[in-house]
């Protein structure tokens, strides 16, 4: 797979504190990575400075061959707003919008007329499950469907690398589990990379890999385990179908198979605890 983004030699302080201590991480095409540490060991900063919220003070941040640390804050910002996605612990919604601007507004920032960019934002409510909801407003949502209408803004532009910071921190386990698989298919359905900052061993799992950061530096890495993928619902299945009736999440995914009894109780698996609302596909808009 070849590299999306990279930081390398990566310091950023804060007076005498020193957040990140000349670190590195390279992130490749469709890989999900989740970011783990105590509570001030520098991974958030890392994220930030990965995602060009934040220039380090040393290093260097390279998406698709683009240097992003020398970049001007005007360049920056137009970078974020169309090659990366940003999903929070509390959603970060404009409360005075409906679901449907909410997700249209990062096209008509980038120029989109309006009516156009809430046609294309439609598209994403039935894949995530949020069929009937384009018109309510994030304070007639629940927490996990707020989640789900961040996810769609996140993913309409359809960015490179989608960035979660505690995406699930908010919600309870169960919503939770299903908030990741959502978040993970369709970043992965749609060719995008998705960096993770969790405190929670049960989302990393979700990933393909977890990188380990206290005191400012990378701990060697582990692999996370990521439940089978190939659960979610296929677009050629009718609406209301629910992920678990083995149709694969991606549109040439074809069918697949039910995870079988024997699979590792320590993972999460999609369809086992969960209490999901149906969804039909991933990809908007995308025949299989």
């Amino acid at each position: 797979m070849s590299v999306v983004l990279e930081g390398t030699g990566l310091v950023k302080r804060f007076g005498p504190a020193v957040a990140l201590g000349g670190v590195g991480l390279a992130v490749h095409t469709g890989e999900a990575v989740a970011i783990m540490g105590p509570s001030g060991s520098g991974k958030s900063t890392l994220l930030h400075c990965l995602a060009g919220i934040m220039k380090p003070d040393a290093g260097e941040v390279h998406l698709l061959g683009l240097r992003i640390d020398a970049m001007g804050e005007r360049q920056r910002s137009a970078l974020r707003r169309t090659r990366f996605g940003f999903v929070f612990q509390f959603g970060q919604l404009l409360p005075e919008l409906p679901a449907e601007e909410n997700v249209a507004l990062p096209l008509m920032l980038g120029g989109v007329s309006r009516a156009d960019a809430v046609r294309q934002a439609r598209e994403w409510f039935g894949p995530l499950g949020l069929g009937g909801m384009e018109g309510r407003r994030p304070g007639e949502l629940s927490g996990g469907q707020a989640q789900r209408v961040a996810i769609a803004r996140a993913l309409v532009t359809r960015p490179a690398v989608i960035f979660a910071d505690e995406p699930t921190g908010a919600l309870d386990q169960s919503t939770g589990h299903d908030t990741m698989r959502l978040l993970v298919e369709a970043t992965k359905h749609n060719g995008a990379s998705l960096v993770v900052v969790t405190h929670d061993h049960q989302v990393a799992r979700w990933c393909d890999r977890v990188v380990e950061v206290r005191d400012g530096q990378i701990i060697p890495g582990r692999h996370g385990a990521r439940p089978p993928a190939g659960h979610g619902a296929h677009p050629s299945a009718g609406h209301g179908a629910h992920p678990s009736a083995g149709h694969g999440a991606h549109p040439s995914a074809g069918h697949g198979a039910h995870p079988s009894s024997g699979h590792d109780p320590r993972h999460p698996v999609p369809g086992q605890g969960v209490t999901r609302e149906p969804a039909t596909q991933i990809l908007p808009g995308v025949s299989g």
